[in-house]
């Protein structure tokens, strides 16, 4: 059931430099962006919006100046939405598509509509970094390889911040296919999703990382508190900033290169290598189970395995199993 209280929105926009800017007013002046629902939008700009940041000594409201200072890419990034509760940040960058520069990213502090791979909604809470950004690509066979371009841009985002701030270095480890791990616990998500409009695939990336709240599971700032208790703590800002930085790198390499120059430091950060997983095959109304050892990843974005009889098999999720790594299905290379 749709509660009614939830119907109205706040956006505030803003630009890194004067022609960002420019879209911003254009925008609002316009009154040019839209929900689903018909939930009803109030668009500001940055200089209109400080009776939304909360000035009770309360640093939650996400901080646009330091966010913009962070940000030296040519193309994401640049142009931001923020509001301070949101259905989901997805919904904003996927229904807009069109009528934003690509590379537009949408950051709310609470996100009551979040979704996840199994379309499970919950509402997130303060100190997550919630993100979803739009970007434009051609080839649609490689539109599934994106998210391990996302996930690694996340990982690597955190290390540089960590760097640059002379702090122990927290390990966030990928867990394929789309999420983010750190001491055995889950701290974050990717949900790419893609429509096909006049020739090109309009992709939609959302991104979920637990930087500063330690319900449920735990969260970045409290693994470093545990490391080096004197740190002042890691901001979702900066993470943000560090995150376009490393994806534009990393996103034009792929697109040059494809994922084959990308590969060796995916290895490195996921956490599959030489596992071995089994996988539960009917045969003639038998369930059957293989033992199989992951080697990486096939050319379309799956698991590549080798099988106890040395044959070469493609890893599929099933869909079905509630743990991923239980129900793969393999299919001979």
């Amino acid at each position: 059931m749709e509660s009614h209280h939830d119907a109205s929105c706040s956006l505030v926009i803003c630009g890194k430099s004067s022609v960002e800017t420019d879209i911003a007013k254009r925008l609002k002046n316009n009154n040019s962006l839209k929900l689903p629902d018909n939930t009803k939008v109030s668009l500001f700009l940055e200089s209109e919006a400080k009776h939304l940041v909360k000035d009770d000594g309360d640093d939650d409201s996400f901080n646009f100046s330091l966010f913009m200072n962070s940000i030296i890419t040519h193309q994401f990034g640049r142009f931001l939405i923020w509001s301070p509760r949101l259905s989901s940040t997805h919904d904003v960058v996927s229904h807009n598509f069109s009528e934003l520069p690509i590379g537009s990213v949408c950051v709310t502090d609470v996100q009551f509509k979040g979704r996840g791979r199994t379309k499970n909604v919950w509402e997130s809470p303060k100190g997550c970094l919630m993100y979803s950004f739009t970007l434009e690509m051609e080839d649609g066979r490689v539109v599934p390889l994106v998210q391990y371009v996302v996930s690694l841009a996340v990982t690597e985002a955190v290390k540089h911040v960590c760097d640059k701030k002379g702090f122990s270095y927290i390990d966030v480890k990928i867990k394929w296919p789309n999420d983010l791990y750190l001491n055995g616990l889950k701290v974050g998500g990717i949900l790419c999703t893609s429509t096909y409009r006049s020739k090109k695939f309009h992709v939609s990336v959302g991104v979920g990382l637990n930087v500063d709240n330690e319900q449920p599971t735990t969260c970045l700032n409290a693994v470093l508190k545990d490391m080096s208790p004197a740190s002042n703590l890691l901001k979702r800002e900066e993470i943000l900033g560090a995150f376009f930085d490393k994806f534009e790198k990393l996103f034009d390499l792929f697109m040059d290169q494809g994922f084959k120059s990308l590969e060796e430091l995916y290895y490195r950060t996921w956490l599959h290598s030489e596992q071995r997983v089994i996988v539960e095959e009917k045969v003639q109304d038998q369930v059957v189970q293989n033992v199989v050892t992951i080697q990486g990843l096939t050319s379309s974005g799956y698991l590549l395995a080798i099988g106890d009889d040395n044959q070469m098999y493609e890893l599929h999720p099933d869909g079905n199993s509630f743990d991923f790594f239980k129900g793969l299905v393999r299919r001979k290379i």
